[in-house]
């Protein structure tokens, strides 16, 4: 053990940059004390195991065969180089080769590092390219290039300042015995013996002095996330995504409903404003963004965070001396600003469909719809801040409890003929068909009721309808922010469920079908819910469907987001497809869990989109583009959405629009 002034200056850099980064880190750990706290400890080993998945393996960022390699190298290089980090300090304290005793094992680290710098330098001079020369679109966020120039180049000089101090050690003959550095070894060869020394204490000071100011820098940067990613894919939902909150409404201590500031978000939410890369993948999946309109995925999470930073001691101060603790103008000036409407852009929150493509695509596993909706809850219940089209839709289901002006009177009309009975008729019925609102009224989607009824019919099941007694599920509300009267209907639905003893639903709306199986449950639902593609596909297995073969038809499905991204059901619609003889699914451009939104979701169907392209033409077109004389589709919001797609590109008479069921009712003996 050597020990000298040199290790004394560096411990007293080491000690203070360790002192700065600790009370860094105290101040954002409370900021997030502000927020609603949420239990993130159940299921623990399901939430490691998707920490390895996500942050170590690197899954979601792999999705982006160009970035995730690049990205994948930095990050996989970061966790190797801990080790030379590490011994580095430990040289400062005076202890040269602490790692020595591991024999073996360091010698495949320091392999490992010695391969892994210049797969770093590599990819950080790839990822330098598309920033700077190709310019990335998402990439290219004003105010940030700086920022990304020198974290790249701090990265670049922490790994480069390493491979010469090894390079320097081999050639002084001070590197430890069992490490194994080909790499550094050959650029030994390019230094000089007297050169060798100034080399290492150059190398040495310049990776552990970039170390120190990198680890100081990012609580203040965007590179945050360096430090709360993996935290953050820890605490992130393990459930199915974009879990909405059950309100309380008999909590007589509720002052406000939904999200004023954000010290009513969760601190997941803050947590995601910390771990948020400002990639932008979020912003170039989403079916708004993508067809012109103000919301910006990425712009939600950045504003939770920049409110954060500018609010979070204020909030502190209140929450540690009360309510009446004085604060000074500018404090009060700063608390005044709303969250929602200054640094949240209100037209942005009411265009999102909820599909739930930027989450699919975080790599960091941030939660944007949860907050989205939040907001929309304070604007709907608290603010009446909503479209004319809602407000009629909230009306309707308040009075007809249906999204359309239709009298709960006519909900079993479309059976007419069909001898489908009723619960109310026949109570010893196995299943519940749920039809839903649009399978009741809506004109094209009965079909898709009358068709599946049908096809229950010819494979002998014994299943009933509520008719009459059935109400929205509640979802449209939900989405929409209005959370009183989601929570009425849903207690209605609930009443009525129990009392006929409903032990399974099957419907054919993946809304309704997602809010029964993971929403119900918060209410004290204990049904298995089934939709009716998965329904359908097991009935061919179990052969109580005689299907006939077809001439050859290539048919282009389109995933729904309810049923595909929120319950990961892709394969079953798809089989029960190319289960009949002569029938060809061609995929589009965006299919299975990268699917565009057909834009009805988030309540979408009842509003009108006023800026930008319409989000069911995009999607339209590029099912159109696959040639396809057929389009399939399982969700009724979907059918609607495309069809009237279809028709405005003309192309209603040459393209059917259909429903799984109805392509397999057309192939039923």
């Amino acid at each position: 053990m050597e020990f000298g002034i040199r290790n004394v200056i560096f411990i007293v850099l080491f000690l203070a940059a360790m002192g700065f980064l600790g009370e860094n880190i105290h101040r954002l750990i409370s900021y997030l004390k502000i927020a609603k706290p949420e239990d993130k400890t159940n299921r623990i080993f399901d939430r490691i195991k998707k920490t390895f998945n996500v942050a170590f393996f690197q899954s979601k960022i792999l999705r982006d065969p160009i970035a995730g390699p690049i990205h994948a190298g930095i990050f996989w290089g970061f966790l190797v180089l801990m080790f030379s980090a590490a011994n580095s300090i430990f040289e400062g304290f005076g202890v040269r080769h602490f790692f020595d005793f591991m024999g073996p094992v360091w010698s495949f680290i320091t392999l490992s590092t010695d391969i892994f710098i210049p797969v770093v330098m590599i990819a950080l001079l790839w990822a330098a390219h598309r920033r700077f020369i190709q310019k990335e679109k998402r990439l290219q966020v004003e105010g940030e290039a700086g920022e990304a120039a020198l974290i790249l180049g701090m990265i670049f000089t922490i790994v480069a300042s390493l491979m010469l101090e090894n390079a320097a050690n081999i050639k002084m003959g001070i590197d430890a015995e069992n490490a194994l550095r080909p790499i550094a070894s050959f650029i030994a060869g390019f230094i000089s013996a007297d050169a060798a020394p100034y080399i290492h204490e150059a190398g040495f000071w310049l990776h552990i002095g970039v170390i120190m100011a990198f680890m100081n820098f990012l609580p203040y940067s965007k590179h945050l996330h360096v430090y709360t990613s993996i935290p953050n894919v820890f605490i992130s939902s393990i459930e199915y995504p974009n879990k909405l909150e059950k309100m309380n409404f008999e909590d007589e201590t509720l002052t406000k409903y939904g999200v004023v500031d954000i010290d009513d978000l969760n601190w997941k939410s803050l947590m995601d404003g910390y771990s948020c890369t400002h990639c932008g993948r979020c912003t170039s999946v989403c079916p708004a963004n993508l067809t012109g309109k103000q919301l910006d995925p990425r712009e939600i999470i950045v504003q939770t965070r920049e409110r954060t930073f500018d609010i979070g001691d204020i909030l502190v101060k209140k929450q540690k001396y009360g309510e009446d603790v004085e604060l000074s103008d500018l404090e009060q000036e700063k608390l005044n600003k709303a969250f929602v409407g200054e640094y949240q852009n209100i037209d942005a929150i009411w265009q999102c469909t909820t599909c739930g493509a930027c989450m699919q695509e975080c790599p960091v596993a941030i939660e944007h719809v949860p907050a989205i909706v939040g907001m929309r809850r304070n604007l709907a219940m608290m603010e009446a801040n909503f479209s004319p089209e809602l407000q009629t839709t909230f009306s309707n289901l308040e009075t007809n409890s249906t999204p359309w002006a239709f009298s709960s009177a006519e909900r079993a009309d479309w059976a007419e003929g069909l001898d489908v009975p009723t619960a109310a008729d026949k109570s010893d019925f196995d299943i519940l068909f749920w039809v839903g609102c649009a399978g009741s009224y809506d004109d094209r989607a009965k079909k898709i009721s009358v068709a599946f009824s049908k096809l229950m019919q010819k494979a002998g099941i014994n299943f009933a309808i509520l008719g009459t007694e059935e109400a929205c599920n509640g979802d449209v509300a939900r989405r929409a922010g209005n959370e009183y009267l989601a929570n009425m209907l849903i207690t209605m639905n609930m009443e009525t469920l129990t009392r006929y003893d409903v032990k399974k639903i099957v419907t054919i709306c993946p809304h309704c079908f997602n809010t029964f199986k993971n929403e119900y449950t918060d209410f004290g639902a204990n049904f298995e819910v089934v939709h009716h593609t998965e329904f359908l596909n097991q009935l061919i297995k179990d052969g109580k469907l005689n299907l006939k073969a077809d001439s050859k038809m290539d048919i282009a499905y389109h995933d729904s987001c309810y049923l595909g991204r929120y319950n990961d059901i892709y394969d079953e619609p798809r089989n029960v497809i190319t289960s009949v003889p002569g029938l060809n699914i061609i995929e589009p451009e965006r299919s299975h869990d990268r699917g565009l939104c057909c834009g009805a979701g988030g309540g979408q169907m009842f509003m009108e989109e006023t800026e930008g392209k319409r989000v069911n033409i995009e999607r339209t077109e590029e099912l159109l583009s696959t040639g396809a004389s057929t389009i399939a589709s399982n969700c009724p919001f979907c059918m609607t959405m495309i069809s009237d797609g279809v028709k405005t590109k003309d192309k209603d008479e040459e393209v059917r629009v259909l429903d799984i069921a109805e392509i397999l009712l057309e192939h039923v003996e």
